[in-house]
């Protein structure tokens, strides 16, 4: 069984409030903005494997407010040293899920390390993250919100999502733009 990636996205960001939200390149920036542009999303574009130090910064900088990071398992996997960094911290208001396709979307759909066994649950907890999960079912998702909403530790979840690819939603481009309306919203 496998995680339909809208419907999760969606499912994640309802009822969002002031959370924070960090995707990765690609199809997690399309993925957020098919649910509906937002002041607090931070759409990564052209900085691969940085998504999950972006967020740890931002929650380190804001401990008050929830951040979430959505990115690929390519992604991740470029920056797979995050985790480490990461469990060194522990912010309790940090949350990162990966949506685990087994491909790179954006280059072709070759298969990334995941399709080959790589376990990014087990290698967040091997770095020390407690509070780790994979889910295969668009009905854990639900949950997974309850437990990012409470911010009671780092959360890493890895969603086993469907191949393929989606339309491409396209938000605004623009890098200074969407760092100043980000750091605008997030600073009021």
């Amino acid at each position: 069984m496998t995680i339909e990636r809208r419907r999760a996205v969606a499912d994640l960001l309802a009822e969002r409030g002031d959370l924070r939200l960090v995707t990765g390149l690609g199809s997690p920036v399309y993925d957020a903005f098919a649910v509906g542009d937002h002041d607090l999303n931070f759409y990564n574009w052209g900085a691969m494997g940085s998504a999950a130090m972006i967020g740890l910064g931002l929650a380190l900088a804001q401990p008050d407010k929830p951040v979430l990071v959505i990115t690929g398992d390519g992604e991740m996997l470029m920056g797979i040293g995050a985790f480490a960094t990461i469990a060194q911290h522990r912010p309790a208001n940090l949350s990162i899920v990966v949506l685990d396709n087994g491909q790179y979307a954006e280059t072709g759909m070759q298969p990334t390390a995941t399709a080959f066994g790589v376990d990014l649950a087990g290698v967040a907890a091997a770095c020390g993250l407690r509070d780790v999960v994979t889910l295969r079912s668009n009905d854990e998702v639900a949950a997974l919100r309850a437990r990012i909403a409470a911010r009671n530790g780092t959360v890493v979840a890895v969603l086993k999502i469907a191949p393929g690819d989606q339309p491409h939603t396209i938000p605004l481009r623009d890098g200074v733009e969407i760092a100043n309306r980000f750091v605008r919203r997030a600073a009021a």
